[in-house]
């Protein structure tokens, strides 16, 4: 489609390419009789000479052969890294550096096949989500504490690794066992600091003793903590923590039940490491 400032429409291609053609014109003074030039006229008509009045329409501007372009074995491993990695187009590039993939390059192919970007899907399961609601931020500066459950991996590799047997055989003979490491994470709202214990339970004492541990390193770095967000764990809503929080006349806020992106700064804190991205 030529724009509207264009020289040339169809019909003055084919008669600029008669004069030429069939009158015998010079192609200078073609040029200069429809106002374009040399090299234009001469285009012209060459393809009047080998496609006639058809070849005066215009023509696809996709390239007749591409040396360089990716192999469709190679974009399925894209896609499918990204699908099962949830990897971005920069950590996917690295991967399959053997094939010289630029990084913009798997972003081209990633959203050909309609892959959305990794804000858009759900981490654990890896389901586009249908809408992205504009959560309710709790912005305080004051900290938020929340608790991330983890597998413990034996020695020698769990059972999603080396399969089930393996994997028991491993458990048996690892010092630590089987079971869960919780990480609990307080995270300052304002400056993103960040206190981290791990234990081996969720209970009651043992989050009571952590907040404990937690105002008192915030205090050394200067923070005075006036309020502090939960989810509604049953460590959190039990007598010990409260009493801990009501000692030193600090406000216990609890988040809606089922809406984990109220305390979305202690979500991302602990996902960082398990869902690295460099979308």
């Amino acid at each position: 489609m030529t724009h509207r400032n264009a020289p040339l429409s169809e019909t003055g291609r084919l008669r600029l390419a008669c004069c030429i053609v069939e009158d015998g014109w010079p192609l200078r003074r073609a040029a200069e009789r429809f106002n374009v030039s040399v090299t234009t006229a001469q285009r012209w008509a060459q393809r009047y000479r080998a496609h006639g009045p058809a070849g005066m329409r215009d023509h696809s501007s996709r390239p007749h052969h591409q040396p360089r372009r990716v192999c469709r074995r190679t974009q399925r491993r894209v896609v499918g890294l990204r699908i099962t990695h949830q990897w971005g187009p920069a950590r996917i590039a690295y991967h399959l550096r053997h094939q010289h993939l630029g990084v913009s390059t798997v972003g081209k192919i990633l959203q050909r096949y309609g892959c959305p970007p990794l804000t858009w899907i759900d981490k654990a399961t890896g389901a586009r989500l249908r809408a992205r609601p504009t959560p309710v931020c709790y912005e305080h500066d004051t900290p938020g504490s929340d608790i991330k459950k983890l597998g413990r991996i034996p020695d020698g590799g769990g059972h999603r690794m080396v399969g089930c047997a393996q994997g028991v055989r491993n458990r048996g003979r690892s010092a630590s066992g089987g079971g869960y490491h919780y990480i609990y994470n307080a995270v300052d709202d304002y400056s993103c600091l960040a206190y981290v214990e791990v234990f081996s339970d969720e209970r009651k004492d043992t989050a009571a003793g952590f907040w404990t541990r937690a105002q008192a390193w915030f205090a050394s770095q200067g923070i005075t903590v006036k309020r502090v967000l939960t989810d509604n764990g049953s460590c959190y809503r039990s007598k010990a923590f409260n009493r801990a929080l009501k000692d030193t006349h600090i406000m216990h806020k609890y988040t809606r039940p089922y809406t984990p992106k109220t305390t979305g700064k202690v979500e991302r804190f602990t996902s960082c490491p398990l869902y690295p991205s460099d979308a």
